[in-house]
C-alpha cells in the first residue's frame, strides 16, 4: 500500500493509473476506521482494479462546540487494517495544504434544500462541509467510483446531488449500514459512550423499527407516531434531536402518493449524538 501526504504525489500515482486505464474507486473517511468503513473498501474492491482511501479529519464540517479537537484517531491501526484489505493508496493530506487560504477564505461548495434540513438544520454548515471537502478530494482522486455508507443518509443525498448538479464523472455507491450484533450502527462517535450508555444505545435503532412496523401495519398518524418515539427514547435516557419521515429519494416531507420513505433519527445519549436510518416501501 502506498501512503502519500502531497496532493502533487497523488496525482502523479493517478496519471500512472490513467495511461494504463486503470478503473479506480474511492472511499473518503476520517479516520478511526471500523467495520463499516472496512465494507466500504469490500465494496470499492469489487467495482474497481485500484482502490484508494483517504484520512482526513475536516475542520471545515465541525462546527465550533463539536468534537474536532477530541475527534479520535487511530492512524497506525487505520493503515494495518487497510493494508490487509489490500488498499493501493492511502491518502493523508494535511489541513494546511487542503485549506491553504484558510478557512474563512476557502471556496465552498454547498447543495441548497438538502443541506438546510433535517440534520442540515440541527448542524448549520456541515453540509456544506461534507459537499466541499468531498469535491476537493474528487477533483485530486479523480475517480471512477465513490463509496459512502447509508448510515449518514442525508449526507449520501446530498453528495449525489452535489455530483449530478456538478456534471461530476463518476458514481457513487451507498453501502448498507453496519451494525453491532444488538442493531446499533457502527460509529466511530461509539467509542465516546461509557458502559451503561453503550448498553442503551442499541434503543434508538428499535424505536425506528417499531415506527416503521406501525406504518407498514397501516398507520398513518404520522405526527402521533413520531411523538411516540420520541417519549419512549426520552424515557430511555436520550435527548432526541429529531426523528423524521420523509420521502427517501427527495428528503422531502412525505405526501400521500410516496411509495419509498426513510425514517432519519438523531438523538444525544450523553455527551454523545448518535445518528440512525431506515428505508421502507408502503
Amino acid at each position: 500500500m502506498q501512503i502519500v501526504e502531497e496532493i502533487v504525489s497523488l496525482r502523479e500515482i493517478r496519471r500512472t493509473w490513467q495511461s494504463s486505464k486503470e478503473d479506480i474507486a474511492f472511499v473518503p473517511t476520517m479516520g478511526n476506521l471500523h467495520q463499516g468503513h472496512l465494507e466500504l473498501v469490500k465494496e470499492a474492491k469489487k467495482v474497481a482494479s485500484k482502490v484508494v482511501v483517504s484520512i482526513f479529519v475536516n475542520p471545515m464540517q465541525f462546527g465550533p462546540d463539536e468534537d474536532l479537537d477530541a475527534y479520535p484517531r487511530t492512524l497506525e491501526q487505520d493503515k494495518r487494517s487497510l493494508e490487509e484489505l489490500g488498499v493501493d493508496l492511502l491518502f493523508m493530506p494535511k489541513a494546511e495544504d487542503i485549506y491553504s487560504r484558510g478557512l474563512e477564505q476557502q471556496t465552498f461548495v454547498e447543495v441548497p434544500s438538502l443541506s438546510y434540513m433535517i440534520c442540515g438544520a440541527s448542524r448549520p454548515g456541515h453540509f456544506r462541509g461534507v459537499a466541499t471537502i468531498v469535491c476537493k478530494l474528487f477533483n485530486m482522486v479523480q475517480p471512477n467510483h465513490a463509496f459512502f455508507g447509508e448510515k449518514d443518509f442525508q449526507q449520501l443525498q446530498v453528495i449525489k446531488a452535489m455530483v449530478t448538479d456538478l456534471s461530476m464523472n463518476l458514481t457513487i455507491h451507498g453501502v448498507p449500514t453496519k451494525r453491532d450484533d444488538d442493531g446499533l450502527a457502527l460509529s466511530s462517535r461509539n467509542g465516546y459512550l461509557n458502559d451503561e450508555e453503550r448498553n442503551i444505545a442499541p434503543v434508538l435503532y428499535k424505536q425506528i423499527n417499531v415506527l416503521a412496523d406501525s406504518i407498514l401495519a397501516g398507520r398513518r398518524d404520522f405526527s402521533v407516531l413520531i411523538k411516540e418515539a420520541k417519549t419512549n427514547l426520552a424515557n430511555a435516557g436520550f435527548k432526541p434531536d429529531y426523528i423524521e419521515l420523509r420521502n427517501a429519494e427527495t428528503l422531502l416531507q412525505v405526501g400521500h402518493e410516496d411509495k419509498y420513505l426513510v425514517i432519519l433519527a438523531a438523538a444525544f445519549l450523553g455527551k454523545t449524538r448518535l445518528i440512525d436510518n431506515l428505508q421502507l416501501t408502503i
